[in-house]
């Protein structure tokens, strides 16, 4: 589910990214590659655990099912507070520096 959780993030994040790509001022080509870099780390993970369970990777239990459902979102929400914080670090329009000079100046 990890996997499947962070491709459909991957995915999504790409297509954002391309419909807007000549223009990128929001960093969202960022949130694509951090989705994708955890894509294939999960992939990788797959890989192991499959050569390790053989036929039971594809049996897995329901409460297995739930962490991993839960570890993926937790990994799309980190994704996207990481993109947050690059995002006002690198503030495009500038309302974070017109803010903090009005307080100055003020």
């Amino acid at each position: 589910m990890t996997l499947l959780i962070s491709v459909f993030a991957a995915i999504i994040a790409t297509i954002v990214w391309y419909k807007h790509a000549p223009n990128d001022e929001w960093k969202i080509g960022t949130l694509a590659l951090m989705y994708w870099g955890a894509s294939l780390m999960w992939m990788c993970d797959a890989i192991f655990e499959y050569a390790e369970l053989k036929d039971e990777f594809f049996q897995p239990a329901i409460e297995d099912m739930l962490n991993d459902s839960f570890l993926g979102l937790t990994v799309v929400a980190l994704g996207l507070v990481i993109w947050l914080v690059v995002l006002l670090v690198k503030d495009p329009k500038g309302v974070l520096r017109s803010k903090l000079l009005a307080k100055k100046n003020s």
